[in-house]
Parts: structure tokens; C-alpha cells; sequence
């Protein structure tokens, strides 16, 4: 049943033991895997506009300093303003807001960082932002798409910024679901709840023969979600148009919303919202400013 969700259902809810909720932004999703090349900043943006499609407010946070690709997926560029030379407005594309290193160096430049030099970025581009500044009522969702693997930024993340969930992204083959387990294992640790697990890349379905085929293998993702308890929020598509949409700039939920992949971003956009809401709400209150 496709019913739209509204932000004034939408509550903050508990992260890691020794924080809380900031101010402007209700939830912060992790989104992390194990390996890169698994289609984790494709999902995380699409699953962005999913949930803004639902009726939230969503901003996407792009934290991978070395390799920033959320720009491009969105189609942003130039430069975000700064009212006062502290903060930094958000940029905006597809009805959600977004921020990454990429949007302030040169697209050729490489980030030659430390790890406390890119995990100090992370945290300054998440609260010298202002989320949710031209509704005044803050976000529902951030979603952060991490770096791959297990380093620095994700300790950061655990240490220093107030999570609701993780999402891990994985392929069905073997060798991702490997990685993909210390990802979750990293995450347990951490006391950052794991949201579920998403199979990226699960079937192709041939455009011309309508044959379907599992390139990458079939069924480890839920393989792995029975081994570790958690919930496989769903299996996503291995489709040329989804390259080619990110890739313009378009991501498929906003350049053809209608088509069969999109609806398997929505359906695991609120399989994420239901586990989400099985967990406990924020012991403090949220800002009233965001009510």
C-alpha cells in the first residue's frame, strides 16, 4: 500500500548511549558496507529520495572525503553560500538537501589527508551545515553515505555523531558479504544499531529477452541477514538505467519514479522506516523549533 508518510508522524529516536539527537535533524542514517564498489552512494541517494517522496524532509551527507561522488549523482555544482562565514547553507537537488567536500574543492583535486584531517571534515560539514534552514523545522532523515570498509570515519561516526541506524549494503557473491559482515560486527561494537542489511545488484533482467540473471550470485544477503539476525530490508536490481541516472545527475527514483527499480528503493525506504520505528524513541526531546 503506497501511502505517503508526513513529517509531523516522524520522531527522533534513540542513538549511541553517551549522545543525543542534534538539534535540526531528527534521525542520522548511516549508510556503510563492507567493500566499495557494492553501489552503497547509488543506494544511499536513492533511498534518500524515496523517503522524500514519502513526505519527509531528507538531506544526504556525503562522508567520503577521498572519493566524494554525491555531487555528481545529484547533478550539484558550484559552490554552497555561508550567511555569516561560519555556517554553510546546504545545497539542494530533487527536493533534498546535501553536503559533501566535493561541493567545496575543485572536482580534480585529491584530498592527500590524515585520518584526523577527513574525520575532522566529516564532523564540521555535519554541524557547520544548516540543515533544514529554509523550513526552519530541521530534517526528518539525514543519511550519511560512509567511506567502504571499517577506518577512521567510522569511529568517528560512532564516537561523536548521534546515530539511530546503520543500513549495511552488500552484492549476493560470497566475497561482499564477507566484507560486509565486518561492517555489521563493526557496527554491533559501537552500539549503532543495524538497521538491515540491502543486496545490491541481485538480478538482471535482460531488456531484451526479459531473461533474468543472478551475475553476482543468488541469495547472500539473506543468508547473511538469518546468520546475524537482522532484517534483509530487500533486494535491489543490477539495471544499466541506474548507472546511466546517477551518472547524469538524475538519480532513477526522480528521473522515472513510475519504473520497476524505483519501486524497489521506496520498498526498502520503508522497510527502513518500519525497523526504525520498532526502536526506542529519544530519551530527550527534540528542538520545539522542529515540531
Amino acid at each position: 500500500m503506497n501511502i505517503a508518510r508526513t513529517s509531523s508522524r516522524i520522531v527522533a529516536h534513540a542513538v549511541q548511549p553517551a549522545l543525543s539527537p542534534l538539534s535540526r535533524i531528527r534521525n542520522i542514517i548511516a549508510i556503510g558496507s563492507g567493500k566499495g564498489g557494492v553501489g552503497k552512494s547509488t543506494t544511499a541517494v536513492n533511498l534518500a529520495l524515496a523517503l522524500a517522496a514519502d513526505g519527509a524532509r531528507v538531506g544526504v551527507l556525503d562522508a567520503d572525503v577521498y572519493g566524494p561522488s554525491i555531487p555528481t549523482m545529484l547533478g550539484l555544482s558550484g559552490r554552497p553560500d555561508s550567511p555569516d562565514g561560519k555556517s554553510i547553507e546546504p545545497m539542494r537537488a530533487h527536493g533534498i538537501e546535501a553536503m559533501s567536500i566535493g561541493l567545496l574543492v575543485e572536482q580534480d583535486t585529491p584530498m592527500i589527508w590524515r585520518g584526523p584531517m577527513a574525520t575532522s571534515a566529516l564532523t564540521q560539514l555535519l554541524n557547520e551545515t544548516l540543515w533544514g534552514g529554509d523550513s526552519g523545522q530541521g530534517l526528518d532523515y539525514l543519511i550519511i553515505d560512509l567511506p567502504p570498509g571499517t577506518g577512521d570515519i567510522q569511529l568517528t561516526l560512532a564516537q561523536k555523531i548521534p546515530v539511530a541506524g546503520a543500513v549495511i549494503v552488500t552484492t549476493p557473491q560470497d566475497v561482499a558479504t564477507l566484507d560486509a559482515k565486518k561492517a555489521l560486527k563493526m557496527f554491533e561494537k559501537v552500539e549503532v544499531p543495524v538497521l538491515g542489511l540491502v543486496e545490491n545488484m541481485a538480478v538482471h533482467v535482460c531488456s531484451n529477452c526479459g531473461h533474468a540473471e543472478h551475475i553476482f550470485g543468488q541469495g547472500g544477503g539473506e543468508r547473511m541477514a538469518t546468520q546475524y539476525g537482522v532484517p534483509l530490508l530487500g533486494s535491489l536490481p543490477l539495471e544499466i538505467g541506474i548507472r546511466e541516472q546517477g551518472d547524469a545527475g538524475m538519480p532513477i527514483v526522480a528521473a522515472a519514479p513510475s519504473s520497476t527499480a524505483a519501486e524497489a528503493y521506496r520498498n526498502v525506504a520503508r522497510r527502513l522506516v518500519e525497523e526504525l520505528e520498532k526502536r526506542p524513541r529519544a530519551a530527550m526531546p527534540i528542538s520545539a523549533s522542529l515540531v
